[in-house]
Order: structure tokens, then sequence, then C-alpha cells
């Protein structure tokens, strides 16, 4: 009994010293916050950000409304309740139903998870079949989901375009989309190894594409401040796939062949979410102007080159931001070329006082060897100073320098009746550093915006020439009388330019739908030009010619101030407009040192802005813009004394030029039917020029040849400035294209239309020169299995030039048969090929035999497909003897003959190492990615 009552006794003390424990005081509990922020991401089922879509939230103590931007985010603040409703709908996606959020109320920044949209499964008359379709149109993007496309394992870039609609990829790496050429290159939303085009397609694989994105690019200030001005320039942007986001790429290729071509590079990659390091090296020889073998068309000719760049872009903390690019090319370009030149003179007889039309016809033949050395460097750093400001620093240095020789000669008939012998050696250094430096604040309404902006460039460009000319001046047809002149010359010109920009934008929403932009920019360009001309005596001596010498000093400044009224800032608005005005004054004042004059311009315009786009749906919309732009004079063309720094071509101003001013329509229609995967483009761009500045060439005695009695005259042409009026330019160009099959089948149709009406003045008579240009452009591609491929297609290109004061036409015509392919054999082995032939009239026969081009090439994979050994054979018929025609605004025309040793045979070797993985998440969050590709 003892025993257990002492147990009880020692229960009960034991429970009474918990039930202490428990009511003693704890530690005070925080109270709710009064107000919090909330934010999160919307997205649809293909994981891509749905822009525009408007987001309710509702409790006992909030009635708020906000929209998504162009990341796809949205944010709300000062949220007085941490439990609440939200409500998210889009145009093309089923409303949410109402999602309740019960929150920490002690927490002052809530991230939501993302919100997912269902597709609507018909919208606005379009049905949307198997998910997201393959061709999205969004503002100034037109989006590519690459899963779509198949292609061939450790296929490149470049292959996976090539199956695109509207997609154009050239040999050498370019790249054409609907008729226009795309000029950089992005991953994930930053520039990529300084924006080569041909650089990233031909080297990133297609295995790691998630998107392709053609994007209207306005510029960096453009993409911060969302003012959008002056025309847009084409950018290709990849996005990297989520899962294929963190990887080491590494490629190896060298290559050697007969006549001393030889190709050899190496291609390195780093990518790690928004990571990015590149490194590409190269040193090659290769033919000018041959299909296929990797160098540019027009002359013949081969080219040494060799080129270097690095590329880096990683953050320094948690608020900085660096994209780096450093680049180097050298080469060395020995040019054959050779052409003939029509041209007129509407000469009127001093004598009579009556006109007539008299044909030159010039042949001209050169040899040039051009030695260059490029260094550029740019840098872009972002400063993320808190949520609402931003600091964006970009400083760039480029430094050029060349060495040039160049022996000419030509042979003139006609109205210029002379043989000309020349050589010109010249040296040029040019060195560029520029620096610009942007700000950025948002107030607590995400879109409104204040930006400031300053930027600086210098530019000194001297160049030393020393020009040698022998000129036989024939005075009568059977050339037995004749006047030698010899030109020993050495010229020096310094031509340093300053330029200073700073502008301030204010961007002030009206409502959820509209808001009002506010620009001011003040422009300064500084020159100073020294041109002097020394002529070398036979004994070498040398002195300074006073009348072919030019020195002067002018500045432009220029103010900008516009206000523009934008409507369309949610994704529900099928229309989308803005509109508005901007004035223009400027200034154009300088001083002509060598001739002890000076001048000063003042002069006002008003530019109208107007922007409109109409979606029918996100694979259907229609686009017009407007844009204006003036022009003054250059400082030359307004002095009102004579310029004979060129003795053959004397040059006199025109004080009374007006600035010109261009008026210029763009307008695009885009349709893609998902259901038939078939897509439509029609692009259409119109151009008016009022007070163009043209040239009116009078032809005058040259004073340095003297002639005798019943001798040919000399002449030489003098140039003036006049203001004309009634030049335009009507272009379009349009591509329709149906895939079968799933894709293994595409049939594609394409062309363009350019009207091209020019003016130009001889001895005082306006000539009206008008050129048409049709191309037509039809194939199919074959792709019906992994080893067999063929692309075919026929091309025609008429060209038709017509003027008033000569009343004549010429005509060029080209048909064009091409075909190229693949076709893979013993599991490993691949034989490509490439031919053309073309039928060509219109020009001389003995100019151009309808050459028929033929390529191809064996190669075998190794290592597992990692390494692939191949022979290419270029030309194998040697017939590439191609004409390019130009028709002169005078009425003439110039035909340029290519002469490229273009037979050569070359055996390749090369190796691709790599490893691919996903990106991760931070602290265990889910992975949320803008519009571009880039991660948050």
């Amino acid at each position: 009994m003892k025993k257990c009552a002492f147990i009880l006794l020692a229960l009960a003390m034991f429970g009474t010293t918990q039930i202490n424990a428990q009511n003693k005081p704890s530690k005070p509990v925080a109270p709710p916050l009064p107000l919090r922020e909330i934010s999160g991401i919307v997205k649809d089922s293909t994981d891509l950000e749905v822009i525009g879509a408007t987001v309710s939230l509702t409790s006992d103590k909030d009635t708020l409304k906000t929209a998504t931007n162009n990341n796809g985010v949205f944010v709300f603040k000062n949220v007085k309740s941490a439990t609440y409703t939200i409500v998210v709908q889009s145009i093309g996606y089923m409303k949410t139903p109402a999602m309740l959020f019960k929150q920490n109320d002690r927490i002052p920044r809530i991230v939501m998870d993302p919100i997912v949209l269902k597709e609507e499964k018909n919208t606005l008359n379009t049905v949307v079949i198997n998910g997201e379709p393959s061709i999205t149109y969004k503002t100034d993007t037109i989006e590519y989901k690459a899963s779509d496309y198949v292609v061939r394992e450790n296929s490149t870039v470049d292959e996976l375009l090539k199956k695109m609609e509207g997609m154009e990829v050239g040999t050498d790496g370019s790249l054409v989309h609907n008729g226009e050429a795309v000029l950089k290159a992005k991953l994930n939303g930053k520039e990529y190894l300084g924006g080569d085009v041909a650089n990233a397609i031909k080297n990133l694989p297609a295995e790691i594409v998630d998107k392709i994105q053609i994007v209207d690019d306005y510029g960096d200030e453009a993409a911060r401040t969302g003012v959008k001005d002056g025309d847009p320039q084409k950018i290709l942007n990849i996005t990297t796939r989520t899962d294929k986001s963190v990887g080491n790429l590494l490629r190896l290729n060298t290559a050697g062949g007969n006549n001393k071509r030889y190709d050899a590079g190496i291609f390195g990659t780093r990518i790690n979410g928004n990571q990015q390091i590149g490194v590409r090296t190269g040193y090659k020889n290769t033919v000018n102007g041959v299909a296929g073998s990797g160098g540019g068309g027009g002359t013949g000719g081969t080219t040494n080159d060799g080129n270097a760049s690095f590329s880096i872009r990683d953050k320094i903390g948690k608020k900085i931001e660096v994209n780096m690019n450093y680049g180097f090319n050298g080469n060395d370009i020995n040019a054959l070329n050779s052409s003939f030149t029509h041209s007129f003179t509407n000469f009127r007889d001093p004598v009579t006082q009556k006109d007539t039309l008299i044909a030159t016809n010039t042949t001209r033949g050169n040899v040039s060897d051009n030695n260059s050395k490029n260094h550029n460097f740019k840098a872009d750093i972002d400063f993320e100073l808190d949520s609402n400001n931003f600091i964006n620093f970009s400083p760039s240095i480029n430094y050029s320098s060349s060495l040039s020789l160049k022996s000419d000669s030509s042979y003139q008939t006609g109205f210029r009746h002379q043989r000309q012998i020349s050589s010109n050696a010249s040296t040029n250094t040019r060195p560029q550093l520029g620096a610009a430096i942007s700000y950025t604040h948002r107030f607590g309404n995400k879109r409104r915006r204040l930006s400031l902006h300053a930027n600086l460039n210098s530019n000194n460009n001297d160049v030393e020439q020393q020009r040698e000319a022998n000129i036989v001046y024939f005075l009568n047809e059977d050339e037995t009388e004749r006047r030698d002149s010899l030109v020993n010359r050495i010229i020096a010109r310094k031509n340093l330019q300053n330029t200073y920009r700073g502008s301030i934008t204010y961007v002030e929403p009206l409502s959820l739908n509209t808001q009002l932009e506010l620009n001011a920019q003040l422009n300064y360009n500084g020159y100073s030009n020294d041109a002097t001309t020394r002529n070398v005596t036979p004994t070498g001596y040398s002195e300074v010619i006073d009348s072919l010498s030019n020195i002067f000093d002018y500045s432009f400044t220029q103010a900008r101030i516009s206000l523009n009224f934008r409507y369309g800032m949610v994704n529900t608005s099928k229309f989308r407009f803005s509109a508005g005005l901007t004035g223009i004054p400027s200034l154009l004042s300088g001083t002509k040192v060598s001739l002890g004059t000076s001048t000063e311009r003042k002069s006002f315009n008003l530019i109208p802005i107007a922007r409109m786009e109409y979606l029918w749906s996100r694979q259907h919309k229609i686009s017009l813009n407007y844009s204006g732009s003036a022009n003054e004079p250059s400082f030359d063309q307004i002095q009102p004394v004579k310029d004979v720094s060129n003795p053959q071509n004397p040059r006199i101003g025109n004080p009374d030029l007006k600035a010109s001013f261009t008026h210029t329509i763009r307008s695009e229609y885009n349709n893609y039917l998902a259901d038939i995967k078939m897509n439509y483009s029609l692009n259409m761009n119109a151009s008016f020029t009022q007070n163009s500045v043209v040239n009116n060439t009078i032809d005058v005695l040259d004073p340095n040849v003297i002639v005798g009695p019943n001798q040919k005259a000399v002449y030489i042409s003098e140039t003036r400035y006049i203001n004309v009026n009634g030049s335009y330019r009507l272009a379009g160009n349009y591509s329709v294209s149906r895939q079968f099959g799933n894709r293994k089948y595409n049939l594609s149709f394409s062309g363009s239309a350019n009207y091209n009406h020019r003016i130009s003045m001889s001895n005082g008579d306006q000539n009206i020169n008008t050129v048409k240009t049709f191309i037509e452009r039809f194939g199919p591609r074959i792709n019906p299995s992994d080893w067999f491929e063929v692309n075919s297609y026929v091309s025609h290109n008429y060209t038709k030039s017509e003027n008033t004061l000569l009343k004549n036409q010429n005509e060029t015509s080209t048909l064009a048969f091409n075909v190229d392919g693949k076709i893979y054999f013993l599991k490993s082995w691949l034989f490509g090929y490439s031919a053309s032939k073309n039928y060509v009239s219109g020009i001389k026969a003995n100019l151009t035999s309808n050459p028929f081009v033929v390529n191809a090439y064996l190669e075998k994979e190794l290592l597992n497909r990692r390494g692939k050994i191949s022979l290419h054979a270029f030309d194998i018929l040697n017939q590439n003897n191609f004409v390019n025609r130009d028709y002169n605004d005078n009425g003439g025309y110039t035909d340029t003959k290519s002469n490229a040793l273009s037979q050569y045979f070359m055996l390749r070797l090369s190796m691709r190492l790599q490893k691919w993985s996903g990106a991760k998440g931070r602290k265990g969050q889910p992975i949320r990615r803008r519009g571009d590709g880039s991660f948050m």
C-alpha cells in the first residue's frame, strides 16, 4: 500500500508540473500585416506565358484588377487581406473558376504558384486542335513551335529553320523571313556571340530549341521604355527547352583541298539558364562568287579569313547582369572584277543649242588586294537597384584598319573616248568609342514609367591614298590623235565625328487599355573634315595643291518632341493602335576653312505617328504602320563654291536646297490555318519622297586638256544639286506554304514585286527611270523518312527598265531550276547534292553561257554520330559564270561578271561533343520564364 501511494503521489506531482508548464505565457505572436504584395504568373497548357490576361482579386476588404505584362506576370500592391479569391480570363482561353486562397497574413510579399489557363476549343471561328498551333502571331513577334518540325538527330538550327514556313536559309548561313533579311541573333532574349546569325544557326543544336521567334526589333531603348520610334529590323530569337537549358557543346572541324583551299574552326558554348558563355575561332580560304562554297557572290577571287569571338552573359550578385561580346575579324580579299557599263549623256551643242543623246560604253577590269582587321567590343550591364529602379550602361570600343592595293584599267568609247590605267594604294584606320547610359523608374502603377537616356560616340577616320593614273584622251575616232595625262597624287583625309544624344521618356497609363507617351530628345553631330591633296613630281618631290584640298567643320543639331497615344494594352483587345505627332527643329551650321565660307540653316518639320494592328486570333492578324523622316542635305551639297578635289568630277553646292521628307507605309497580313497546316503572309511597303536631293550632271570642257582645230573636245562631269518631287517606291512580297503528311511534304509559293520610280538630271533635263522587278518561286520539299530528303524549286526573275528622256527600255529575264537533297544509306553514310541551271535572256551571249552549277559531297558518320568525315566537290562542271546587271537611274546599266576559281575539292573532318540537362528552380520554386525565353 505504501508503494502504491508513493506512485500515485509521484504521478500527481508530475501532472501538476506539466499543467503549470503549459500555463506559462508563450512568446507574443506578431499581428497580421495591414498590407501586402501578391504576385504570380499566368501560363497556358504548353508552359507559354499569357500576355495581357485580366486578373481579378476580391476579398471582404479588396476589389482589385490588373493585367499580366509581357512576361505573363501580374502584381497586386497594397492588398489588405491574405484570404482572397482570384479569377483569370483572356481571349482564346477558358475563364478560370473563382479560386480561393488563404495565405499567411504575416508575409509582406506572397508569390503564388503559376496559374494555368486552358485553351478554348472554338475561338473567333478558328478551330484549335492538338494543343498550341505551330505558328503564333504576337505583337511584333512571329513564333514557331520547334517540336512540330522534325529533323534528323544531331541536326543544327539551320536545318530546323529550313522546314519552317517563310524561312529561307542560305548556304553561307544568311536568313530571310518572308522576303526580309534577318540581321541579328539572340539566345533567350540576349544578343549571342555578337549577334552573328550564321554563327548561331550553323552551330547550335536543333534539339535544345523550344521556340523560334522572328521579332520586329526597335532597339534597346524601345525595349526599356516601350516607345517605338523609326523602322524595326528583323531579329532571330532562339528560346531553349526548359529540360535542355543547361549544357556544354564543343564543335571542332578542319578541312583541306586543292588550290590551297582550307577551313578550320572551333566553337564552344556553355548554357545554364540565363548564364551563357560562347567562344568561336576559325581560319579559312574560300572562293568569292560561287554558291555553296561559303563565299559571297558578285566578284571572283579568293578570301583568306580569320576570326575569333567571345561572349559571356551572367549575373554578379543578385542585382547586376552583364552581357559582353568581343570579336576579331581579319581578312585578305583578292578580288577579280570585270564589268561593262552602257550610259547616256543628254548633250547640248554649244553652237547649235540642240540636245543630242550620246552613249558612252565603258569596259573595265580590276584586280585588288584588301587586307583588313576589325576589333569589336560591346558590354551591356544592367543594374537592378530595386524592384522599381533600373540602370543600364553600355560601353563599346571598335577599331578597324586596312591596307588596300588596286589596279584598274578602263576603256571608253562614244561621248567620252579615253583609256585610263591607274593604281591606288591606301591605308585606313578608324577607332570608335561609344557609351550609353539609361535610367528607368517604375511608379506604383507598373505601367507608369520615367526613362532617361544619354549616349556619346566618337569616330575618327584617317585615310591616306596614293593614286597614280595614266589617262589617254583620244581626240578623233581613229585614235590617231591623243593627249596623255599622268597623275601622281597623295590624298590624305581626316574625318572626326562626335555624336551626343540625350532623351527623356514618360509613359502615363490613362486606363487599363490606354496610355500616353511623351518623348523629348536632343541630338548633336559635330564633324571635322580635313582633305589635302599633294602632287608628286617625277623627282619625288610633293607639294600641297590648294585647289584640290578641302577643309571644313560643321555641326548638325536636331531636337525631337513626340506625343503619342496608344490603345490596346491588354490581350483582350483585338484592335490596337497608336497615333501621335513629332516636331523636329534643326540647325545646320559650319565653316569651309579652305575657302573661307560659312553656312547656317534652320528648319522645322512635323511628322505624324500612326500604327495599327488587328488580331482576329493568335494565328491571324493584320498591321499597318506609317512613319516619316526628314533628311537634311549634307554640308558639301549646300556650299555654293566649286570643290575640285576630284578634277574628273568637280562639285558645286546649292544653298537653296530644302530638306527631303520621306513618307513610308508598311503593311503586313499573316494567317496560319492550324487545322490544315497552311500559312500565308503578305507584306507591302510604299515610300514617297518630297524634295529629293538629286545630282544634276553637267558636261563641261576639261580645262586641263588643250584641244586643237578639228579635234574632238574632252568633257568632264560637273555635279550640281537640286530638289525634285515625284520619287517613290512600291514593293510587296508574299509567301504561301502548305504542309501535308505530318509535315513530310511541303508546297511553297512565294514572290515579290517592286516598282521603283527614280528621277535623275542630265545637263538640266529630267529623266524618269522606272524599274519593275518581279520574282516568283515555287517548289516542293519532300522528306518522307529520315533517310531521304529532296528540295526543289523553280524561280523566275524579270526586270524591266524604262526611261522618258532616252525613250528606251531594257529587259532581263532569268529562269532558274534548283534542287538539293540528302540520301542516308548503310546507317551511317550520307550523299548530299545541289544543282542549279540558269537560262538568262537580255544579256549578251558572250557574257553569260546559261551556267549549270553542280555541287556534291559524300559523308561518313563516326563515333555514334559525334564525328563526321566528308568529301566535297564544288562546281563539278566548272560553269560558274554569273552576270549581275544593275540599272542606272540615268537610263543605262552595268553588267558585272564573276570570274571565280570555283572548281575545287575539299576533305572535311568534324567532331561534336555535347551534354544537356534541364534547368531547376531556385529554393524548390517552380521554373518561371519570360516570353523571350529568359529565366525569372
